[in-house]
Formats: structure tokens, C-alpha cells, sequence
């Protein structure tokens, strides 16, 4: 999807021009992938704008910052209070927000022992990722030949830069071969999630997803799909699962931030189910988005709505 640029973005501490929002080429993470990111949306709601899991989001990423022992500038509290005043001062009604923990360019090595660690928050606005009609219709999709990472290799659970270069591998061939998205394996042959979206495959109205231990990320959406189903009565079973699961299933759904809930409407060429969206990706569907019309009660206080207002000193000079 293609970006829309925004007023400001939260750098190093101040909300500076979106275009003075900048690192040095010399920058340790663009050279070695070395940062931590997070995607966190924003919706309209009839009350206002909200955040959705604002807190939940924070956590991971600095969370990911531990495991890869980067020592960051700023405090939970502090960055989910820089997440509202970039929302507030672009004045968006719903958003995207992008924060980002990197590396600066002090030194060049492999290890960044003198390179400091710095904070930017961009937020944006951003429709849906798989595309509108993807989200009533499905996307197809294909199994990938590249394989997420072994054990050992690299952490998943860190929401890591460096992470993603196999997932533009993934998304690149499925591109080359007419699909929307990829579906990655784990090194062992199980089922794994796409390049930026977990999994979920409906059999005999029972809800799938592979388990935490197949090499991907504990996604916030996956966690809210997983509550939500099991509140609205739906078995789900967190587990192994092989390739030819996706050959059988009565529906097949990606999660994810960006992604949010989109149904699979086709696997490497084959149709899934009656090849639209299926009956339980619709009523998850209606859960999640029913959470900001206010059809879908928020027991678990998911939604934070946007502090306005804030008094702010902008950087005019970067």
C-alpha cells in the first residue's frame, strides 16, 4: 500500500516534519537489520478515536529491545504517551502508528557495542493491507519455498527488522506467481504464518492456529482472534499442524495489525471451502471491527482512547 505522508513524526524525543525525520546512511540497523518495531492501529469510534491494545503493543516491543539486548531511551509509559501526541497533532481520526527502536551509526561492526539506541513513532493513516475487497472476498495465497528459521537461529518472538528479509523473499514469490500472500513452513514441514500474519484454519467448525513453538510471532491480533472466538463459543486448538491441513480446511484466515482479519479464499490453486469468506472468519470479523461501533462489548478493555490536546514543542529544525 502506498504511504501517506503525515504532518509529524515523534524523533528522538520531539515531533519534528515528516521529512526531517531522518538517520545516517552509516546507521548500524539499516546496514544489519538491528531494530525492533511494532505496528499498532488507531480507529474512529462514535466516543472518538481510540488505540487498540496500545499497552499490549508497547510491551512487545520493548520486550523485543530485551531480547536483543538494546538498552532503550524511553519507558513504557513514555512511548505509549508519545504514541498519543503524534495521533493528537496529526489530528487522525484512525491510524496506523509505526514505532521503531534502532541502532545510530557511532560505530560500524557486526556488534553494535558503541552504537546508540534511538526512538522514532510515525502514525499515519492506512486502509486495510490485503486490500478492501480481500477483506469481504478473500485473497489467494501459495505455500512458500522459503521455510521460516530453525530453532536457535533467530528469535521469532522479537519483532525484529532483520527478521523480515525472509518475509520479502516469501512475498515476493508469491507475487511472481499470482498470489496475494504466502503461507511459510516451519523447518520441520508444519505449518508456520505469512510473512507478516498468522494463521488460522477452520476444519469441521473447530478453530486451528499453529502453536508458538513454529517459529512466529505471538501476534496481538492472533491473541484477540483466539479471545474472541472462544467468547463467541468456538473451539480453538493451538497445535502442529501439517501442510495438507490447508487442502482440507473448511476455511483458512490471516491475522495480523495490518492485515487485521482476512479471509483465504484459495490455496496454491486449489479453492477453500466455497471460495469466499466463510461463515466463522464473517463472524469474527463483525467481533473485531463491531469493538469500535460499539456492537461488540470491550470486556477486556482493549481500547484507549486518544488523549487530545497535549501541550507539545515542535521541532522546526530537526
Amino acid at each position: 500500500m502506498s504511504l501517506q505522508p503525515s504532518k509529524y513524526i515523534w524523533h528522538h524525543g520531539q515531533l519534528v516534519p515528516w521529512e526531517q525525520a531522518t538517520v545516517h546512511v552509516l546507521s548500524h540497523s539499516l546496514h544489519y537489520g538491528s531494530s525492533v518495531f511494532e505496528g499498532i492501529r488507531a480507529y474512529p469510534t462514535p466516543n472518538g478515536t481510540v488505540f487498540f491494545r496500545l499497552e499490549d503493543h508497547v510491551r512487545r516491543l520493548l520486550e523485543s529491545a530485551r531480547i536483543y539486548r538494546m538498552q532503550t531511551p524511553e519507558t513504557a509509559p513514555e512511548l505509549e504517551d508519545a504514541c498519543h501526541r503524534v495521533v493528537d497533532e496529526n489530528q487522525l481520526d484512525g491510524a496506523y502508528i509505526r514505532p521503531l527502536i534502532y541502532h545510530d551509526y557511532e560505530a560500524l561492526g557486526v556488534v553494535p557495542r558503541q552504537s546508540s539506541v534511538r526512538t522514532t513513532i510515525a502514525a499515519f493513516a492506512w486502509g486495510a493491507y490485503l486490500g478492501e475487497e480481500g477483506m469481504e472476498k478473500g485473497i489467494d495465497v501459495g505455500v512458500s519455498s522459503w521455510q521460516r528459521p530453525a530453532p536457535n537461529t533467530f528469535p521469532t518472538f522479537a519483532k525484529a527488522g532483520g527478521n523480515y528479509l525472509s518475509g520479502i523473499l516469501m512475498g515476493r514469490e508469491a507475487a511472481r506467481h499470482g498470489y496475494a500472500e504466502a503461507i511459510a513452513l516451519d523447518s520441520n514441514g508444519y505449518l508456520s504464518e505469512g510473512p507478516g500474519e498468522n494463521l488460522f484454519v477452520v476444519r469441521d467448525g473447530v478453530i486451528h492456529t499453529p502453536a508458538l513453538h513454529h517459529a512466529l510471532l505471538p501476534g496481538i491480533t492472533r491473541n484477540t482472534v483466539i479471545t474472541l472466538a472462544r467468547h463467541l463459543g468456538y473451539q480453538v486448538v493451538e497445535e502442529s499442524m501439517p501442510r495438507e491441513m490447508l487442502y482440507v480446511a473448511d476455511e483458512l484466515f490471516f491475522s495480523g495489525t495490518a492485515a487485521e482479519i482476512t479471509p483465504i479464499r484459495s490455496i496454491d490453486g486449489m479453492q477453500v471451502g466455497n471460495g469466499r469468506r466463510g461463515s466463522v472468519a464473517a463472524a469474527l470479523q463483525r467481533a473485531f471491527f463491531g469493538l469500535f461501533d460499539g456492537s461488540t462489548t470491550d470486556h477486556w478493555n482493549w481500547l484507549e482512547p486518544v488523549r487530545s490536546k497535549q501541550p507539545l514543542a515542535v521541532a522546526v529544525g530537526g
